[in-house]
């Protein structure tokens, strides 16, 4: 969508916000320490060409995603930088080829598979990372199938590995810290065994964002910045700089004043009995605004002042109860998540975590780039 074409919702990229961050964590690594950068989910709903771009300015050396459609999309933007897919299945081989990204290992069944795709083509030296399960158990290889997956490196040269990395279930969680520190040790102990069959030192990582500020002695070749580089802490006496602000545009303001009157769907909003004045702004369910949010559970942002919403959420709308806050007309600015309220407000709320909110925000809300 190009700028202008919504005058009514946006989501605002703080290029500045983005930067403070990435030097809060880089000023946590070893000037060696390489930094890979999450942009899977749209950057975490963020915008992912957006947000690659700026990475890619600040000095990224990697970027990961989840999906090869989500990597050739980058390509295909003119992102130049190793993209690594932590998902990379078994369909995509030929285009996880031809547009130089880089697949996750995390059986061998899949590394087989790729293998056939290199040899048809006659290929070599092709760079995959290798996945260890070290507690996580979602993908990678256990400890006990990694004397075959030696066995099959040894013998197949299409091959190169990038660098050996596993995930952190719960690093962010001090009562966590020895099944934390139990996964680090496992996959010290299985990256040196792989690394010394190889021949070769490949890169080793294993931190996420809660593991470079917790556990930053432990960041070897390259850390994995998620969260944190959209503005989440896992320490609660840091305060990161929210990149991303979703705001709307009053569309119609009305004052209502018979008790008798409701508000949206099912009847949920009443009048108060000295009357009631809304606002329509356009943000909905479809723009992954909650319904869970209506009825006065959350409020938003205009002219200075909160605003509870009022009756149930609409699939494209919602009102709010401006009551009370002075001149508010159609066309001013109603900030839905940023400095006030912010994400992890609102993931309190309905009981969960900033990254489901952000995730939310669909590809139909324009992003915007504030470089100042």
């Amino acid at each position: 969508m190009s700028k202008g074409e919504n005058d009514f919702s946006r989501l605002e990229l703080r290029l500045p916000a983005c930067r403070s961050n990435y030097r809060y964590f880089r000023g946590r690594l070893r000037p060696a320490t390489k930094l890979l950068v999450l942009v899977k989910a749209n950057a975490y709903g963020h915008g992912a060409v957006e947000f690659a771009s700026m990475m890619q300015q600040e000095g990224a050396d990697y970027l990961a995603v989840a999906l090869p459609v989500e990597g050739m999309e980058l390509r295909r933007a003119g992102i130049s930088l190793p993209i690594l897919v932590l998902t990379a299945g078994t369909d995509f081989f030929p285009e996880i080829i031809d547009n130089r990204l880089e697949p996750g290992i995390p059986n061998l069944y899949t590394l087989s598979a790729l293998c056939e795709e290199l040899r048809a083509r006659g290929l070599h030296g092709f760079p995959v990372h290798i996945k260890l399960d070290t507690g996580m158990h979602r993908l990678g290889f256990m400890t006990g199938e990694l004397p075959a997956l030696m066995d099959f490196l040894r013998e197949h040269d299409e091959v190169r590995v990038r660098s050996i990395y596993s995930h952190l279930a719960a690093a962010e969680d001090p009562a966590e810290d020895a099944f934390t520190l139990g996964q680090i040790a496992m996959f010290e102990r299985n990256a040196q065994a792989l690394t010394d069959t190889l021949g070769y030192k490949p890169m080793w990582h294993i931190l996420n964002s809660a593991g470079i500020e917790r556990f930053p002695q432990y960041q070897h070749d390259m850390v994995r910045l998620g969260i944190g580089i959209y503005g989440i802490s896992a320490l609660p006496d840091v305060q990161l700089d929210p990149v991303a602000s979703l705001k709307v545009k009053v569309l119609q303001v009305k004052t209502l004043t018979s008790p008798e009157d409701t508000i949206g769907y099912g009847r949920h909003g009443h009048v108060a009995p000295a009357g009631t004045v809304i606002a329509t702004i356009p943000v909905g369910y479809a723009d992954g605004l909650d319904r869970h949010f209506g009825c006065g559970a959350a409020s938003f942002s205009v002219r200075g002042r909160r605003a509870p919403t009022i009756g149930n959420i609409c699939m494209d709308m919602c009102m709010i109860d401006v009551t009370g806050i002075p001149d508010v007309q159609v066309g001013d600015t109603v900030t839905i998540f940023g400095e006030d309220p912010t994400v992890g407000e609102l993931a309190g709320i309905l009981g969960t975590i900033p990254y489901e909110i952000l995730t939310s925000v669909p590809r139909r809300i324009e992003r915007i780039i504030l470089r100042k």
